[in-house]
């Protein structure tokens, strides 16, 4: 079977370099194809990187607070682009402060978004997620 394709990276003016390279390796170990953007990645990276490979979901990483912000606008972009149907995932720490996470992912989910993870979500659940997705068995 062909192996699926991930795009991820760290969104925004984000630096955080450690929990994206470790995400990339457990999605890699997890028989995806993934795409690994890095670090400080514009919303139209991720698009374009998708396009590119014919990527089967994104999964954005956050984890300076301001994802809310970095991930408004990406589904509308990507609906624009012919990603209309693509998964968006988002996880990390993707809101400034302490907010109740129930809260927060109601608005990432009014804004597009598949799935979205409160900090310190196990790998194991994104997966199991993606696999879920992505009807794979």
């Amino acid at each position: 079977m062909e192996k699926k394709t991930i795009v991820t990276g760290v969104i925004g003016a984000d630096v955080h370099a450690v929990g994206n390279k470790i995400l990339a390796f457990a999605l890699d170990q997890a028989g995806f194809n993934v795409v690994n953007l890095g670090v400080m990645v514009s919303q139209e990276e991720f698009i374009a990187a998708a396009i590119e490979t014919n990527a089967d979901a994104i999964l954005v990483s956050s984890l300076y607070g301001h994802g809310e912000i970095d991930c408004n606008g990406l589904r509308e972009k990507c609906n624009e682009a012919g990603l209309k149907d693509i998964p968006l995932l988002a996880g990390g720490n993707i809101v400034v402060g302490k907010q109740e996470f129930s809260e927060v992912e109601k608005r990432f989910i009014a804004m597009g978004f598949t799935k979205v993870y409160p900090p310190g979500t196990q790998i194991e659940t994104t997966i199991a997620d993606l696999n879920e997705i992505l009807g794979i068995k």
